[in-house]
C-alpha cells in the first residue's frame, strides 16, 4: 500500500524567529555547506541549537574531512538512505554520489532495492559490511577484513562514525518528515504506516 507524502512536522524557521545563537549555527552551516543549507535536516536541528551545532560540525567532519574516498562515502550514504526509505537523503546524496564517481547503473540498482552486483569491489565490501550491519547488529570477521583491506585502521574508524552520523540523519528526516523541495519526485514509495 503507497501513502501520500506526510506533512513536514516541523516548520522552518525564518531568520526573524531564530535565536541569536541559531542565526550563529545557521550562519556556519551556510558557510561550511552552501547558500541551501538550512534544509533538510539542518532545519531540524535549528529547533534544538545545542544539539544541532554539534550535530552539524560531526556531519562536516564525515561529510568533508575523513579518509574515507568521497566516492565511496557517497556510496554508503545512498546505501543508508535506501535501508532507511530516507527521500530528502537520497535526492541530496544521489547526485553528489554519481559526480564522485559512482556508476548510474549501480544507484539505480541501489534505488530499486537490488545489490549492486556490477559495482567495483570496494563498493561492493561497503554494501556487505553495511547490509551485514543491518541485518545482525554486528560484522563478521570475513566481512570487516575485507573492507579494512580498503580502508584501513582510520578509515575504518570514520567510515563506522559516518555510517552513525547518516543514520542519525535518515532518522532526522523520517521522522520529522523533512520535505523534498516543492516539485521533486520521492526517490522511494512512501509506505502507510499504522
Amino acid at each position: 500500500m503507497t501513502a501520500k507524502i506526510p506533512p513536514a512536522r516541523l516548520k522552518p524557521l525564518t531568520e526573524a524567529e531564530m535565536t541569536a545563537q541559531q542565526r550563529a549555527i545557521a550562519a556556519d552551516m551556510l558557510q561550511s555547506r552552501g547558500k541551501s543549507a538550512i534544509g533538510g535536516p539542518f532545519g531540524v536541528f535549528l529547533h534544538a541549537p545545542d544539539y544541532g551545532d554539534l550535530a552539524q560540525k560531526l556531519g562536516a567532519h564525515c561529510r568533508y574531512r575523513t579518509a574515507v574516498p568521497p566516492r565511496l562515502s557517497e556510496f554508503a550514504i545512498l546505501v543508508l538512505a535506501r535501508l532507511w526509505r530516507a527521500q530528502y537523503e537520497w535526492y541530496v546524496h544521489a547526485p553528489i554520489a554519481e559526480k564522485a564517481g559512482v556508476a548510474p547503473k549501480t544507484i539505480k540498482d541501489l534505488q530499486a532495492g537490488r545489490a549492486p552486483k556490477s559495482a567495483p569491489k570496494d563498493e561492493r565490501a561497503i554494501y556487505e559490511f553495511i547490509s551485514e550491519l543491518h541485518k545482525t547488529r554486528r560484522v563478521s570477521d570475513k566481512v570487516y577484513s575485507r573492507l579494512h583491506a580498503v580502508l584501513g585502521d582510520v578509515g575504518m574508524v570514520e567510515f563506522t562514525g559516518i555510517l552513525g552520523y547518516y543514520t542519525l540523519i535518515a532518522m532526522t528526516l523520517n521522522v520529522f518528515q523533512v520535505l523534498l523541495p516543492a516539485g521533486a519526485a520521492p526517490p522511494f514509495r512512501e509506505r502507510a504506516l499504522r
